[in-house]
């Protein structure tokens, strides 16, 4: 059963495709095979997770994430480098972060610490739904697919030394320390959403911002919260959207999964694509362009209007980190079962009918069928199609009454394209989503 309800999206409030579908197979996964010829995209798998999340008392398989693969190498090296399994895919948080248990002893000492003007190592807090991680800020050669950027700075979670005790000011905002792979469900997480860079001008100077906080850390500890400058090229200091700092495809992604059936299914494989309209892979095609919020609006980048039942909800978004449909809807019935508080379960499959507006005006349909949730966990599928949640019952510091969440749910069948702030992408200057 899904252990993080809220998955992994940050969310902003606090602080040629078009919708293709694929094919589906009778064995219980379905596939999207990628072209053979170009190098901008790679396979994201949906599935139960690493095997780090099914060990011990507090054992668990994952559901509904979407996990790449990406390579690290030390810094100047083609040879001291490790590929990492099941990075969770991210649309809705900047920047890339790995749990140093899962890098090799040879890997980790090699990546490069980055200091401050004092001359100390950096840390950093990052603060998700439903809890933060901490760790050290490092430099590695980053890879995914035929994609690459040097000396790339990479949050460590649950690093050790000088790391190892959370500062206050981050572990205050409330939730679970999720700095290990159980807790926070996967091996890392790579953040491709529509900003630049994980904290843009609010940490320039002074440092902190609704998700992402900087921190001196010298040999007494982490605690004083620094500015750290925004930028996708080297010297880099903040942690950059890895879309945003490689050196072509570099304006947004495109994430394509196959329909699931309705019941879910045991796995999934997609493409996540790199660059919108940079290569023949990657073109908008027929897909409808809706313009969204930019890091100036004061409840973030990337939010949209989403129209439910009479209602224009401003504060919505599309985010493949979040495992579920997140709305509220007190008609529908919650979950009664033990540990499946805040799901909803309706008696039987639900049709509802929210709709898409970007800032553009545009408007498309986002319908989608709502499923029980207590009858899909029942299932062993790691694709879980149709699972919703109520924040009022879920969250005991209230809902989020302006937002619907699209979570990777919403992707199942579709393209979804991302674009990334301030850079044109198809014709169209992001932020902007596409499907």
């Amino acid at each position: 059963m899904l252990k993080r309800l809220w998955a992994l999206g940050a969310l902003v409030l606090l602080a040629a495709c078009g919708g293709g579908g694929g094919s589906s197979s009778s064995s219980g996964t379905t596939t999207t095979p990628p072209p053979a010829t170009l190098t901008n995209l790679a396979t994201v798998t949906v599935d139960q997770g690493p095997p780090a999340l099914n060990t011990g008392p507090d054992a668990y398989t994952q559901d509904n994430v979407a996990y790449v693969s990406v390579t690290l190498c030390a810094p100047g090296s083609t040879t001291n480098c490790q590929t990492i399994d099941h990075v969770q895919v991210d649309t809705g948080s900047v920047g890339l972060r790995v749990f140093a248990s899962v890098l090799n002893a040879s890997l980790l000492s090699a990546m490069t610490p980055q200091s401050d003007t004092s001359g100390n190592p950096v840390g950093e807090c990052y603060q998700y739904v439903d809890g933060f991680v901490f760790g050290s800020v490092r430099a590695a050669n980053f890879q995914i697919g035929g994609e690459s950027v040097a000396n790339m700075p990479v949050n460590v979670m649950g690093d050790s030394g000088v790391y190892a005790t959370v500062p206050a000011s981050c572990s205050s905002s409330g939730g679970t320390n999720e700095s290990n792979v159980q807790a926070f469900g996967a091996n890392g997480i790579i953040g491709i959403g529509t900003t630049t860079t994980d904290c843009g001008s609010a940490c320039a100077s002074g440092g902190g911002s609704s998700a992402a906080i900087y921190y001196d850390c010298p040999s007494s500890g982490c605690s004083a919260i620094i500015g750290r400058a925004s930028s996708t090229t080297a010297p880099f200091q903040q942690l950059p959207n890895p879309v945003a700092a490689m050196s072509v495809d570099n304006n947004g992604s495109v994430l394509v999964l196959p329909q699931a059936p309705a019941a879910g299914e045991a796995t999934m494989t997609g493409t996540l694509y790199f660059g919108i309209g940079t290569q023949t892979n990657n073109g908008l095609g027929s897909a409808t362009v809706y313009t969204a919020t930019t890091s100036s609006n004061p409840s973030g980048s990337g939010l949209i209007t989403a129209i439910y039942k009479g209602q224009a909800l401003d504060e919505s978004y599309l985010d493949s980190g979040t495992s579920l449909y997140l709305f509220v809807d007190s008609t529908i019935a919650t979950c009664t079962g033990s540990g499946f508080s805040g799901f909803y379960c309706p008696a039987s499959p639900m049709s509802l009918s929210p709709t898409i507006q970007g800032l553009n005006g545009a408007t498309g349909s986002a319908a989608f069928t709502l499923n029980n949730a207590q009858t899909l966990f029942s299932t062993s599928n790691a694709v879980l199609p149709g699972l919703g949640a109520n924040p009022n019952v879920a969250f005991p510091d209230g809902a989020y009454p302006n937002s619907f969440a699209f979570g990777l749910p919403f992707f199942y069948g579709r393209s979804v394209f991302t674009a990334i702030e301030g850079r044109s992408a198809g014709g169209t200057v992001g932020p902007y989503f596409a499907f």
